[in-house]
């Protein structure tokens, strides 16, 4: 997918793809373009050669959710997204390969759950994270009624939602919902280190593991216990199995490949 002013894209030679909402001048809100291109580019992330998504704002905020200015709340709200932004979000958390969300400054309304959607949340110290839908009357969407009770439990995800709060990145990590807090002139190099490593990993069992997570999540045990049998069995016969084998026995790096 080529860049659009808003929205930029890029993949470098390591296989990690960057998406950046670029719209510094609103915080990164997001228009009805910049959703509809989201939605496109990590759909074709989800298929093509890839290895690791970065998703990350330009300037001092990652995303202010939806551009309220921009006319997006005139269209018919339920068929927008069913369209665009329901199948960005179970997109990124079901793609075959580790997602980064890269949080400085403000990720609140959708952009807070475009980072929930990830599967690993590094805040800056600056980071704000808001589900502010019910300050102007709305209840929150792109998937936080989902997200959030899993990871902070019932009671304190409804407290969220109806206070209408914004949480900073140090609250954020005591209860969970991001992985690491850095300072700010460290986020960059704390991000590209993850995505190295893991571009560098074992994407066959990155892909198991996100599947087998996501059963788990909504299924029951039995079901948990067949998704990470099947999962081994793709594993196992894996030529990156027979080099983590060869490399832990030679003492030294793995070199996986993804086959």
């Amino acid at each position: 997918m080529a860049d659009s002013a808003k929205l930029l894209v890029s993949l470098d030679d390591s296989g990690i793809k960057t998406i950046t909402f670029n719209q510094p001048s609103r915080k990164n809100a997001v228009d009805f373009a910049m959703t509809r291109d989201l939605r496109d580019a990590v759909l074709e992330t989800a298929r093509d050669e890839s290895r690791v998504l970065i998703l990350t704002g330009a300037g001092d905020a990652f995303c202010a959710g939806a551009d309220l200015k921009s006319g997006v709340t005139g269209t018919d709200v339920t068929e927008y997204l069913r369209t665009y932004t329901n199948p960005t979000i179970v997109a990124l958390r079901t793609m075959p390969k580790p997602v980064i969300a890269k949080v400085r400054g403000v990720a609140v309304g959708v952009g807070c759950n475009y980072a929930l959607a990830a599967d690993l949340r590094i805040a800056s110290t600056d980071a704000k994270f808001g589900q502010i839908f019910a300050r102007i009357g709305l209840m929150p969407d792109g998937g936080s009624t989902y997200f959030l009770p899993r990871m902070i439990g019932y009671a304190r995800a409804f407290e969220w939602m109806a206070t209408a709060g914004i949480l900073d990145a140090r609250r954020c990590y005591e209860l969970g919902i991001v992985n690491r807090v850095v300072e700010p002139g460290d986020l960059d190099t704390a991000v590209d280190e993850l995505a190295m490593r893991l571009a560098s990993g074992p994407s066959l069992a990155y892909a198991g593991i996100k599947r087998a997570l996501n059963a788990g999540d909504s299924g029951s045990l039995a079901e948990a216990l067949e998704a990470e049998a099947t999962g081994q069995r793709t594993c196992i016969t894996s030529a990156d199995f027979r080099e983590g084998v060869a490399a832990f026995l030679e003492k030294r790096a793995a070199r996986f490949e993804g086959k």
